[in-house]
């Protein structure tokens, strides 16, 4: 029911269906003074979720620092997934997020982490695609990193079994930790409190940054930026789902 309710949630966070039912909502009112005051909100909506300013301030804020450099070794790395998916066909392809990926395999090949545990079945409503760490890990694979090494973990759908499945996998292989938490710079605080609730002891490595400190530029200020709508709702995902996972004892 939670898996549900989050992907329904998905779609009531996007800012683009708020103006789509107000827009409709206008043209069905028979009042004119709810028109025009639903046209105000339509307008106030699209400045507010297109301002450059505004959107990189509050990622600034929520995302983590990047990591300090690693000098030692770890015995496991955590990657979540969520930067790849299948097409009809079910060949899998990456997505915007892929830096996990690429981090995750320089920390191997640098010699940081001794393994890889992949976690993430299908976040599809229907759960008719392959498990998204089965094409992870044919791609590690692929990029010269032993199969002996990569753990698979494919029945997890969301964060918080991400979590819950993984630590059976590592207190059965008896890994000894600090481990590495692997994931986007955005998804970080709401994993972070759902792996320190689940009792893991780990160093966070927040990668694939939604945006940096650069020095100023009109376009990344001032200049509305109608992709940002929806942008915002996969921040306003993490926010309310950050919330939703500490109400309900996850996090």
């Amino acid at each position: 029911m939670f898996f549900i309710l989050s992907k329904i949630l998905l779609f009531v966070l996007v800012p683009v269906c708020w103006v789509i039912v107000l827009f409709i909502w206008s043209l069905l009112t028979k009042k004119e003074r709810r028109r025009k005051r639903l046209r105000i909100a339509i307008l106030v909506i699209f400045l507010v979720f297109s301002n450059p300013l505004l959107y990189r301030s509050l990622m600034l804020a929520w995302q983590p620092t990047p990591p300090a450099p690693m000098n030692r070794q770890y015995e496991v790395g955590i990657l979540l997934g969520g930067m790849a998916g299948y097409d009809t066909n079910d060949r899998g392809y990456f997505g915007a997020a892929s830096d996990r990926f690429i981090q995750t395999a320089n920390l191997y090949h640098s010699g940081t982490i001794k393994k890889i545990i992949v976690t993430g079945g299908t976040g599809s409503l229907t759960q008719n695609e392959p498990p998204e760490a089965f094409f992870l890990r044919q791609s590690f694979i692929a990029n010269g990193i032993p199969d002996s090494v990569i753990i698979v973990e494919s029945r997890s759908r969301n964060t918080y079994e991400n979590g819950v499945y993984t630590k059976t996998m590592i207190d059965s292989i008896k890994a000894r930790p600090p481990f590495v938490l692997i994931t986007s710079a955005m998804h970080m605080p709401r994993s972070a409190s759902v792996f320190r609730k689940a009792g893991y002891d780990f160093v966070a490595y927040p990668c694939n940054y939604e945006v940096y400190p650069s020095k100023f530029s009109l376009y990344d200020t001032i200049i509305p930026d109608m992709a940002l709508m929806n942008k915002w709702a996969m921040f306003l995902k993490e926010v309310v789902g950050l919330a939703a996972y500490r109400l309900t004892g996850k996090a």
